[in-house]
């Protein structure tokens, strides 16, 4: 197995420093427990590490936290914490008593139900982070940068990063970015999602809100997946799955905390009122997604009909990534009025919006920069915006307007 080194790495080393516990949640087979393991080797200490997916380990965490804190002592990786909430408070305690930086590395892969406890128990005295499978800069390696569309930046790391072809950056795509088929622990990639959904998947959603039936479930995750980089609407995902739409409702907010998807909500103010107000739904990893929606190979979902929305749905997913990469949150929505005008993505900072547009060619057209021009009347300054494409290398409209391959993000 080859380890990849993962971006996050620098900064929970930097946090630890200062932090007595960090918590890195993201969804199962992201590479969490295999990066903060490495990094524990290159301590100077002994750090003990306990999984709560051993049963044992997990009835003794929620029947007796004290008693496990003792036998498991600090400094220590606690795996999948979400298991035993009642750890949290025998936590703080230690926390306050002791101040030792570095002392609890937890994960857990149910991000919401996860922060519920953690709210209430350790505010003030966890580092919460979010580790999502691959993105392109650890695959090959490059510099971790969260995107921008400052020009010094993107010239800095085209000058740095291989350019990719279309076919090219279509079989990352299909191939996916989770560590282990990455890593080359399992070479068949169909092997691998198939067991990843009834292993992982499925026994978590059963866990997380009762009895499913496996065969709606199993339409029901397809048919989200046939609506990556679409507006959400329940009921025709739930009339595919032949489920209701309060269950649809319940499964998709499974498969967000469970950190497999994530919605991209519409940027809107007082002044844009003609907004609309449902969010697009994206997947953190597009080879599920081709796995999913049965992609035989990269070169079919090169030239099929989702060939733009797997396009967009990897521009997206690769951008907040490279946020989280360095511990910080992607603030970024989408624009889309009642005229069905739409911006696809708009990064918001620093008091600007930098809208961009997303496109499967080689030669974006100039006019494609005028639906930029919506978000003009907000109170926010209009900063640079870019077309974000598959052109061999960074270029420009003009000063205001650039033109970024989509193997730079």
């Amino acid at each position: 197995m080859k380890y990849i080194n993962r971006h996050i790495e620098q900064y929970i080393a930097e946090l630890s420093k200062t932090w007595s516990a960090i918590l890195l949640t993201g969804p199962r087979q992201s590479g969490k427990t295999t990066m903060l393991k490495s990094l524990a080797e290159k301590e100077n200490i002994e750090r003990e590490y306990v999984s709560l997916d051993d049963l044992t380990m997990r009835e003794m965490a929620k029947n007796d936290p004290k008693m496990f804190l003792q036998l498991h002592k600090p400094p220590v990786l606690i795996d999948e914490v979400q298991y035993a909430p009642e750890l949290f408070t025998y936590i703080k305690i230690h926390i306050d008593e002791h101040h030792n930086p570095g002392d609890f590395w937890l994960t857990g892969s149910q991000i919401f139900r996860l922060m519920h406890g953690v709210q209430e128990s350790l505010a003030g005295r966890v580092a919460v982070l979010h580790m999502s499978p691959l993105s392109q800069r650890e695959l090959i390696s490059a510099q971790p940068r969260p995107f921008s569309t400052s020009f010094e930046d993107l010239l800095e790391d085209s000058k740095k990063i291989m350019p990719v072809t279309t076919p090219e950056l279509f079989e990352r795509i299909w191939n996916g970015c989770m560590p282990g088929l990455a890593g080359g622990d399992y070479p068949d990639r169909n092997i691998f999602y198939s067991s990843y959904i009834s292993t992982y998947v499925e026994r978590d959603v059963r866990e997380l809100s009762g009895t499913i039936d496996a065969l709606k479930f199993s339409r029901f995750i397809t048919a989200v997946a046939a609506r990556a980089s679409q507006m959400v609407n329940y009921k025709a995902i739930a009339d595919d799955a032949d489920i209701d739409q309060n269950t649809a409702k319940k499964w998709m907010e499974i498969l967000e905390t469970l950190g497999i998807i994530f919605l991209l909500h519409p940027y809107s103010n007082n002044v844009l009122k003609r907004t609309i107000k449902s969010p697009k739904l994206y997947f953190y990893d597009t080879g599920l997604v081709c796995y999913l929606t049965r992609w035989s190979s990269p070169e079919v979902a090169e030239s099929g009909a989702m060939s733009g929305a797997l396009l967009e749905n990897f521009a997206v997913s690769e951008i907040a990534k490279s946020y989280q990469n360095v511990g910080k949150n992607p603030y970024i929505h989408y624009y889309r009025d009642r005229d069905a005008r739409e911006i696809d993505v708009i990064l918001e900072g620093d008091g600007k919006l930098c809208p961009l547009e997303i496109k499967k060619t080689a030669t974006p057209d100039k006019r494609i920069t005028r639906a930029f021009k919506l978000i003009d009347k907000s109170p926010l300054e209009l900063g640079t915006s870019a077309v974000l494409c598959m052109a061999d290398k960074l270029s420009a409209f003009d000063s205001d307007n650039l033109i970024v391959p989509i193997w730079l993000i």
